[in-house]
């Protein structure tokens, strides 16, 4: 029988973020139960594409696959993802077990350091320390003018900035956080759009010009939430990540994840979807689908239990369907294959 407290080897991606990511867990796991990790890195596909577009190359997948090929083998016991990485469904024997509570789900638009606009003072009861020099989002749109150049890997985020910015160029960026930053410093970009979340735990809150509203973008299902996976037979490290478990993010994440499931959408597509907590024990869940050159989008709406948070997100991805989602949705995958080479 295996010892219950031995160390748990946790599997993540070298990243800046994964890295803090991984380490985040595993303070959570010694905190709550005095139960040591080992860190290990795994490189995955997408690591080794830094230079392709997402579109190009897979999509998201590419940044899972090895890590969960790695938990099958059982050569690692817990897995670490940003969950908007993770694919709608997930390989035979794998679950998500737990999840952290979730940071800020939207999106940022970060402009190059020397622009200075006027600023808000930093919101009260944020847990870290950084200045947060943030601006209204209509003052950085004003700043960026009819045509910027903006950089993101994000069809989802192309697909509804158009709708804002019809004469934006948007060009392909990867790599670590500081390689973007660096390279919108350098020139390369008007601005650049990103998850919040990775700038405000890397310690580069300071650096977000404006947060997107989620009525001009919606997030990518599962923004801002660290997910834990792990084998559904693996008794032991169930119960050791149960104490670590935000129900109410994990709820979020289930409407979530359910409304790209019912989309039958793959990790390159144009879906939003933003669930949240607006009562004691009531989940909201909106989500978008935008065809690529912004032009169509449907919206729909949902509100029940979080205990039901699956099947909220399954119901909207049906209203979604049915007011023509999946006419946008066939369009994209027609573009991907086109891009990719693909024979229909």
């Amino acid at each position: 029988m295996a010892d219950s407290n031995a160390e748990l080897r946790l599997g993540t991606r070298g990243s800046q973020l994964a890295l803090w990511q991984a380490n985040a867990v595993a303070a959570r796991l010694q905190e709550t139960s005095g139960r040591s990790c080992r860190i290990i890195v795994i490189r995955t596909s997408g690591d080794r594409l830094q230079d392709a577009p997402l579109s190009e190359v897979g999509g998201k997948r590419l940044f899972v696959k090895e890590i969960e090929d790695a938990l099958l083998r059982n050569e690692i016991d817990l897995a670490v993802h940003s969950s908007k990485d993770m694919p709608a469904i997930l390989p035979d024997g794998l679950t998500i077990a737990a999840v952290l509570t979730r940071e800020d789900p939207l999106d940022a638009v970060v402009l190059p350091h020397t622009v200075r606009l006027p600023s808000l003072p930093l919101r009260p009861g944020k847990p870290d320390t950084t200045y947060e020099a943030e601006m209204s989002f209509n003052d950085v749109v004003r700043a960026l003018g009819e045509s910027p150049s903006i950089g993101t890997s994000s069809v989802r985020r192309i697909a509804q900035l158009t709708r804002l910015f019809p004469r934006a160029r948007f060009t392909p960026i990867r790599g670590n956080l500081d390689t973007r930053l660096r390279k919108l410093d350098g020139g390369e970009y008007d601005a650049i759009v990103l998850a919040a979340a990775g700038l405000r735990r890397l310690g580069m809150g300071s650096r977000i010009s404006a947060r997107v509203p989620s009525s001009v973008c919606v997030p990518a299902p599962g923004q801002g939430i660290v997910a834990i996976e792990i084998r559904k037979s693996d008794a032991r490290a169930s119960a050791a990540v149960r104490p670590i478990d935000d129900r109410e993010s994990h709820a979020a994440l289930d409407a979530e994840r359910a409304v790209v499931e019912a989309l039958g959408g793959g990790c390159q597509t144009p879906i939003g979807a933003l669930a949240s907590t607006i009562a004691l024990d009531e989940l909201e869940l909106a989500a978008v689908v935008v065809s690529l050159d912004g032009t169509r989008a449907i919206s729909g709406m949902g509100h029940g239990k979080p205990a039901d948070a699956g099947a909220i997100g399954a119901s909207v991805g049906a209203q979604l369907l049915a007011d023509g989602a999946g006419d946008i949705l066939a369009e994209a995958d027609r573009s991907r294959a086109a891009v990719e080479g693909i024979q229909p």
